[in-house]
């Protein structure tokens, strides 16, 4: 950034850019042999503002300027043009000869190409030039980011350059300067921030009383806007988790609730949803390439059938054959989940698979310098809220949903009056397996997606579930939800190991204290 404090200081001093041709002894002393002539051209072509200076800098960088003749030509492929005029020399000199810079010039060319972008009449390009002067605290270069401000109406460009503007200032001789600098320092959110103002309140660095104490008061502004923004940002990702939870959670709830089964594959039905994932995006870029933004629309589908026919194929051949027997029921479901991890193994090999985010779900939301909240898992919050509406709808406005109910609350008498429990027994359990093959497909845009990747998921979905009560929707939903943003709090404080060790202990005692779990189920059977 030294080399570069002549030429932003003369950029920002000089009027603004004239519209006529590039000054032709400059575009000359591009080609000379020596590096200094070079600088010297470099630095009267940046002055001079001209808007085609930036394109002939590049030129220079990429050793497409050559010159013949005395002449300054610039290259494109096999046609010359001349640098200063613009016009087309014909036929191409045959005798030309490439100009080249050293590591000396070509430092000098990417300063002078990215004071020049600040000027640039693309927003965009406005934008990723502030960026790159990032956390810049040079004071020679304030009289730069003056005059661009002065020209800049987009509101992003503006708040960075106002920042750059600040710490260059901080630095500033005059104590009315930097006074103002920490005051404009105080609506940051960024982290490097605090790190200046604490290093403005040292009285060896700062001797201004004035500046301390303005400093100070912006210190405590950054400081408490940087603790509302971790917590925010901790609060989000623990509701994050909890709609993961919930996803894995909630088919187990119904089968669970239903036919008391204890399920050790639902796992690996999420894992089924997840491989539904991969399979139809590799559909969709072998067979519809220009939709493939749009294969996890179409995953949804495929994964909650996949997912549910799987359910109803393991509730046909084995679960069906061990109501009432818990611990065979649990070791036979143990040893499907090993035959489907194996297939797993056997159809898509033993590795992870790349399951890569679609455009609209990549990127994220900032809350602060180092706090983002990403896309991916905004819509999977969304998603979740989805199934969990499409779920609610299922269980309470439909007759598939009364007949759930009726078995969940008293199977023996819903079979007197003509339920048929071992249909719906089938329905619940392939329902609960659909489910699961969602939060897979969910889960295929945030995780690795492979053979064991249900295993991870198996002992939370059923921590979600005891402790929201058995067969209680609203007890899934709150349960997945405190146990995500306890998670995440805890997390921050003791460690993943030690929170993980905290939130089993915390568990334990709630299931001690209220056994039947946080909402507690209803009917003739929880009553008896």
């Amino acid at each position: 950034m030294r080399s570069l404090r002549p030429l932003l200081l003369a950029l920002a001093l000089l009027p603004s850019p004239r519209a006529s041709g590039l000054d032709a002894a400059a575009v000359e002393g591009l080609g000379a042999e020596d590096s200094e002539e070079k600088i010297a051209a470099i630095r009267a072509l940046v002055r001079e503002g001209d808007p085609a200076t930036l394109g002939l800098l590049k030129a220079l960088s990429e050793e497409a300027l050559a010159v013949s003749g005395g002449r300054v030509l610039r290259l494109d492929g096999e046609r010359a043009f001349d640098a200063a005029t613009g016009a087309e020399v014909v036929p191409a000199p045959p005798d030309r000869e490439t100009v080249t810079v050293n590591n000396r010039v070509r430092r000098e060319l990417e300063g002078a190409m990215a004071a020049l972008r600040l000027l640039d009449p693309d927003p965009g390009v406005r934008l990723t030039a502030a960026r790159e002067l990032g956390d810049a605290d040079d004071p020679e270069l304030a009289p730069l980011l003056e005059r661009a401000l002065a020209r800049e109406t987009q509101a992003d460009v503006r708040s960075i350059l106002s920042l750059i503007a600040a710490r260059s200032n901080l630095h500033s001789p005059d104590p009315s300067v930097r006074r103002g600098a920490v005051r404009a320092l105080a609506s940051s959110s960024d982290r490097a921030v605090v790190g200046l103002l604490q290093g403005s309140l040292d009285a060896a660095a700062e001797p201004d009383g004035g500046v301390r104490e303005e400093a100070r008061a912006s210190l405590r502004l950054v400081e408490s806007r940087l603790a509302a923004a971790d917590v925010a940002g901790r609060l989000f990702s623990g509701i994050s988790l909890g709609s993961i939870l919930l996803l894995a959670a909630l088919g187990l709830a119904i089968t669970y609730g239903v036919m008391g089964v204890i399920n050790m594959a639902h796992g690996e039905l999420l894992m089924v949803g997840a491989y539904s994932a991969y399979v139809v995006q590799e559909a969709f870029a072998r067979f519809f390439p220009h939709a493939t933004e749009w294969y996890p629309v179409a995953a949804i589908p495929v994964g909650f059938g996949a997912a549910f026919a799987v359910g109803i194929a393991m509730e046909r051949t084995v679960i069906r054959l061990l109501y009432g027997r818990p611990l065979e029921t649990l070791l036979a479901t143990w040893g499907l989940s090993l035959v489907l991890i194996q297939c797993a193994r056997t159809f898509f090999g033993p590795n992870n698979v790349q399951v890569p985010n679609p455009s609209w779900m990549s990127g994220g939301i900032a809350l602060a310098a180092g706090i983002v909240l990403p896309s991916n898992r905004i819509v999977i919050i969304a998603f979740s809220l989805g199934v969990l509406a499409v779920v609610w709808i299922l269980l309470n406005r439909t007759r598939l949903g009364l007949f759930v109910r009726a078995v969940t609350q008293n199977r023996a008498m819903a079979g007197c009056v003509g339920v048929p429990t071992g249909r719906v027994d089938a329905m619940a359990f392939g329902l609960g397996a659909g489910i699961a093959g969602l939060g897979g497909v969910a889960l295929s845009q945030i995780a690795n997606v492979g053979p064991e990747m249900g295993q991870g998921y198996i002992v939370d979905s059923f921590l979600v579930v005891v402790l929201g009560g058995v067969g209680q929707l609203a007890g899934a939903v709150w349960a997945a939800l405190a146990l995500g943003v306890a998670s995440k709090f805890l997390e921050a404080s003791a460690g993943a190991v030690i929170a993980k060790i905290l939130l089993l202990g915390i568990v334990v005692v709630v299931i001690r204290k209220r056994p039947q779990g946080l909402f507690a189920p209803k009917g003739r059977t929880a009553e008896g």
